[in-house]
């Protein structure tokens, strides 16, 4: 199982104050790893990296708005600065904003697409030039059900996850020659703050649960063992691969 150990490794998680990526910080924490938990407010990942630091793993917290190219890299020159090199990506932060297409606000439109996608590039661009230097690095995605299908009243949100998907190959194909794997997970429905509202409307929340096999909606700690396995060395030969999390949705 040592191949599975994110021992002596470092870790950058961005959206780490709550939902998913937060179970996936201190899922990296639990395999070894070292973490920086990067939310959009100051303070904001003060619990993810009080429990990684409970389970005897160094935490650094930082502040970035990931919609914002400026602010998401000089939070990496400090991730970099304060906790040495990283080793593994995990570009989680997220939006969404839901509206028919016929009124979807360019406003609306452009935060989606700036926080779900510019920011992947963005960030994966900076670490992955060190990556590139030092041979080695594995950037992990977070997609979605919606990489694959088109939803219902989220059109930016649909966009930015299929191009997540696109562009996780499109890295994978330039970089595994030097040594990095760039992969993606698309989590199905889970119970985070993107899907209270169909949570929250029951004839909604009852069509969606009787389509998953499973028989239930995904805990965040759901996905943190498929991150495990993108970041760790049991996935060298792993690259370009969009990795489905969603209680067999799309088996049905």
């Amino acid at each position: 199982m040592n191949a599975f150990s994110l021992e002596g490794k470092i870790a950058l998680v961005t959206g780490a104050s709550r939902g998913l990526g937060r179970a996936i910080a201190e899922g990296l924490a639990g395999a070894g790893a070292d973490v920086v938990c990067s939310s959009s407010r100051r303070g904001g990942a003060r619990e993810t990296t009080a429990a990684i630091r409970a389970l005897g793993r160094k935490a650094w917290e930082l502040e970035a708005d990931v919609s914002d190219r400026a602010s998401l890299l000089a939070m990496a020159d400090a991730a970099e600065r304060d906790a040495g090199a990283i080793h593994i990506l995990v570009n989680n932060a997220g939006t969404i904003r839901r509206a028919p297409a016929v009124d979807y606000s360019f406003d609306d439109w452009d935060d989606v697409l700036r926080t779900n996608l510019d920011s992947v590039f963005v960030l994966s661009q900076r670490v992955g030039r060190s990556m590139i230097q030092r041979r080695a690095g594995k950037i992990v995605n977070i997609a979605s059900l919606l990489s694959f299908t088109g939803g219902v009243l989220v059109p930016a949100y649909t966009a930015s996850k299929h191009a997540v998907a696109g562009l996780t190959k499109a890295l994978a194909n330039e970089w595994a020659p030097h040594g990095i794997q760039v992969n993606a997970v698309a989590p199905g429905y889970f119970i985070t703050d993107n899907t209270r509202e169909l949570r929250d409307t029951p004839a909604k929340e009852r069509d969606i649960t009787s389509r998953i096999p499973a028989g239930r909606w995904g805990n965040p700690n759901d996905v943190a063992g498929a991150v495990v396995f993108l970041a760790s060395s049991a996935s060298d030969y792993v690259n370009g691969h969009i990795l489905t999390v969603d209680g067999g949705w799309s088996a049905r």
